[in-house]
């Protein structure tokens, strides 16, 4: 029997570990809406209006007609008429954001509304008509050989079917007859006009507002300690959307990374609501990090009779109808240690989240004893919400439920734990969950959303993520 080669084999394991599908940790998805907003402000941030009525008219219908010589006797002919002619105002109209025909590929309408005016010896006053087009650009994915993938712009046009010229005022028969000649010698020579001045300006306010958007992503945000970096795995065009997928790293007050996130075969539920302006999606895992950075594993130590009296006596009742004699040992010091044995892990799905932790407690009659009268471990799950407060995730737990008590050592006497578990109910709650919520008191600053030019956000949760999108006002 033919032996097969091993390396062979890790040659086949690796190419199809490589073309399996990974899952983001987050995804940015951004609407036609923001793209239409933030294209339409880079275009303003480069002075598109003023490059439109700065349009060499004249000289593009001159350069139009050169190649043909009856059209350019006919063009020094209309144009010996003409001493000045000139955009006189123009405005860009409300853009629109498209899928187009072909897979990971948007058609970006720019609408342009002008008027222009010439003097005529013929007549003293501005000769004005209205021109209306519209420029076509396609934004694509384009994947390089030596680097990653980005969004590209190109096959920038303005086309001469779009175009529509037409005389503001009724004059003379001679000067309407003029200003229809130069409307005909436009019509083939504006789109390339404004493909040669305006194009170029579309091109460096994409560029720009790419920029701005990875610049947005990247932002390192807060955790307190630390922080959590997102960094660009892929972009990608779905409908009329374009998504970030999101790698991100976590790291600690002295700006190491302490943790990686990179594709993964667990899916990231999308849930994003239809026409949503943007959307940010976190994985499960990154958000189970990012809380495991916020709330380390720790240890407290708690004088029950001075920060709970009543819990104190709760418990004492407790022990006695388990052992009276170590009932009557507990003293005003008496003494409770917590451990979290883990940092509470979030579980995300479509009712709702809820946190998962497991903790050992110790009761120790007073606070100058070693050895406690008795050890458990316990699985207890909260409630968490998660909600946007000044502009900060923010994250609480509440509704403490005991799943599960074991007893791991008793010097007391061999019992059932259960019996203690209104008391311990009560100690988690008034005890670590105060302490676990006051770590995350500050909340978690977040940027995007008045970046992208909204005020208002919100967190909902869907399985296995969280996503972060603008509220309804």
């Amino acid at each position: 029997m033919k032996m097969t080669n091993p390396w062979i084999v890790s040659l086949l394991l690796g190419a199809t570990l490589v073309q399996a599908n990974l899952y983001p940790p987050a995804v940015l998805n951004l609407g036609p809406e923001v793209i239409k907003k933030h294209l339409t402000q880079a275009l303003e941030n480069h002075d598109a209006t003023a490059i439109l009525q700065e349009l060499p008219l004249l000289r593009g219908m001159r350069d139009k007609s050169g190649s043909i010589p009856i059209l350019d006797s006919f063009v020094n002919t209309v144009l010996r008429y003409i001493i000045w002619m000139k955009v006189t105002s123009a405005n860009i109209l409300q853009l629109v954001v498209q899928p187009s025909t072909y897979d990971q590929e948007l058609v970006v309408r720019i609408p342009l509304d002008m008027v222009a005016g010439l003097n005529t010896p013929l007549i003293k006053t501005i000769v004005e008509f209205q021109m209306s087009t519209e420029v076509q650009a396609l934004i694509r994915v384009e994947r390089s050989k030596n680097g990653p993938a980005r969004l590209n712009l190109s096959d920038c046009s303005s086309n001469e079917s779009t175009l529509r010229l037409s005389l503001l005022h009724k004059l003379s028969f001679v000067v309407n007859s003029l200003a229809k000649n130069v409307m005909n010698l436009l019509m083939p020579a504006l789109p390339q006009i404004v493909k040669s001045h305006l194009c170029p300006v579309i091109q460096q306010a994409f560029d720009d507002m790419y920029e701005d958007f990875l610049r947005l992503t990247t932002a390192p945000i807060a955790l307190s300690p630390g922080a959590l970096e997102f960094d660009l795995l892929s972009p990608a065009i779905q409908d009329s959307n374009i998504l970030f997928n999101l790698k991100a790293k976590l790291l600690d007050s002295q700006a190491r990374v302490t943790n990686w996130f990179n594709g993964s075969a667990t899916p990231l539920m999308e849930t994003t609501p239809d026409r949503a302006p943007f959307s940010l999606t976190v994985r499960q895992d990154l958000v189970n990090a990012i809380v495991t950075t916020l709330v380390p594993q720790e240890e407290l130590v708690i004088l029950l009779r001075f920060v709970i009296p009543d819990v104190a006596r709760q418990l004492q009742m407790d022990i006695k109808e388990i052992n009276a004699e170590a009932a009557n040992k507990l003293g005003p010091t008496q003494m409770l240690k917590i451990f979290t044995h883990s940092t509470p892990h979030i579980v995300l799905n479509e009712g709702g989240a809820t946190a998962a932790q497991s903790v050992v407690l110790e009761v120790f009659p007073t606070n100058t004893d070693v050895r406690p009268f008795f050890s458990l471990g316990i699985e207890a799950s909260y409630e968490a919400q998660f909600f946007i407060a000044d502009n900060r995730l923010m994250l609480n737990f509440n509704n403490v439920s005991i799943e599960r008590i074991k007893l791991m050592i008793s010097d007391i006497k061999l019992f059932d734990p259960e019996v203690l578990k209104d008391t311990l109910t009560k100690i988690l709650e008034y005890t670590l969950l105060p302490n676990e919520n006051g770590k995350l008191r500050t909340g978690i600053p977040m940027a995007m959303p008045k970046a992208l030019g909204y005020e208002k956000a919100m967190w909902s949760v869907s399985k296995g993520a969280l996503k972060l999108t603008p509220a309804s006002s």
